[in-house]
């Protein structure tokens, strides 16, 4: 697709999220090189809404939207039990597709939305966020080596995507990050999990162990008292902390040539070195105590994910090309966010918590 020719782009679904998709759609049409030609959602008066809101169409079914507003490409956020048959529905009419995560209830579902952007040779693309929050961006050429990862992810409660447990509503973004930094095949899961104030897990606990001999432990909770995103990791000679929030990214890395093998030198006599400042990730400048530890701030270049992941699949749409965040990789995180569900479920069995509610 030619570089002057505008892409016609539609969101379907503008519920709590599928409106932040609309948003960006008309900022870039503002910018020029977007047309945005529609909004589809059940709820037609939701829709009538929004498409004024953003200066576009509101359609009442896809057929309809496919009839008189043909898109090139289109965000699909509905719930996550309809992506295979919008989604389907789109690529058969040839239309290209960014669908939210989880990319499917299931594997069958997601290997039949692989299946289906091969046969229409359509672009596929999954919603997996915080691939593009700027602080993981700049954590990327840091890597070399990870081989143990403490993640943290809690939220308020709030009554939106409670048909999914908080492993496929939030711990799901930091198990793509952590596949995507680690790039081995998992080896062993072990998880908890319980639901809190409602039918579905709300807080979890998972460790993974991969090929490669990386661990990682992740916390997932919506149903916390303040609002945590954050992943740390250690490798060789190095440790990461990124807070998803701030969009910073903090490395301390142990200077070989000052230290012995590699190591830091412990605190001299009198001076005092407090570990958990590093873990807060303060800008600790040289610190008296440990000189041949260097702290580093890699360059930030600000911007909102979802302009980011939106620009990057409408990148992929004019070029035919791979997506940063395919289905594929999509599909290997719902995988893994599957096999840990289904940990959870055992042990509740060991414990005989399944069907129970947790009472005050």
């Amino acid at each position: 697709m030619p570089e002057t020719t505008k892409v016609r782009t539609a969101a379907i679904g503008v519920g709590a999220f599928g409106r932040n998709h609309a948003r960006v759609y008309r900022d870039l049409a503002q910018k020029g090189g977007v047309e945005f030609v529609g909004i589809v959602d059940f709820d037609y008066a939701r829709a009538t809404a929004i498409a004024a809101e953003f200066g576009t169409r509101a359609f009442s079914s896809i057929d309809e939207l496919l009839r008189d507003a043909k898109p090139d490409a289109a965000s699909v956020a509905v719930p996550t039990v309809e992506h295979l048959n919008v989604a389907r529905k789109l690529m058969e009419a040839g239309v290209d597709v960014l669908i939210e995560k989880p990319l499917a209830p299931s594997l069958a579902e997601a290997d039949e939305l692989i299946r289906t952007a091969q046969r229409t040779s359509r672009i596929g693309m999954v919603g997996h966020l915080e691939r593009f929050n700027p602080a993981v961006r700049a954590t990327i050429p840091l890597l070399t080596q990870p081989m143990f990862f403490e993640v943290h992810r809690l939220s308020i409660f709030t009554p939106r995507s409670l048909d999914v447990d908080v492993v496929l509503d939030l711990m799901i973004h930091d198990l793509d990050v952590v596949l995507s930094f680690v790039d081995s095949p998992v080896k062993e899961v072990r998880a908890v999990g319980l639901p809190i104030l409602s039918e579905k897990v709300d807080i979890a606990n998972v460790r993974l162990e991969f090929d490669s001999g990386c661990v990682a432990n992740f916390t997932a909770s919506r149903v916390s008292t303040e609002r945590v995103r954050k992943l740390r990791f250690f490798q060789p000679h190095q440790y990461v902390s990124i807070d998803y929030t701030r969009q910073d990214v903090i490395a301390f890395t142990v200077d070989a040539a000052s230290g012995q093998n590699g190591v830091a030198q412990p605190p001299s006599a009198g001076q005092s070195f407090d570990p958990m400042q590093f873990m807060d990730g303060e800008d600790l400048g040289a610190h008296p105590s440990s000189p041949n530890i260097k702290l580093a701030k890699p360059p930030i270049a600000k911007e909102e994910p979802l302009m980011a992941e939106i620009k990057e699949f409408l990148r992929a749409v004019r070029e035919r090309s791979k997506p940063v965040v395919s289905l594929e990789d999509g599909r290997r995180a719902l995988g893994v966010a599957l096999d840990i569900l289904a940990e959870i479920q055992k042990h509740s069995k060991r414990l005989n918590l399944v069907g129970q509610t947790v009472r005050n």
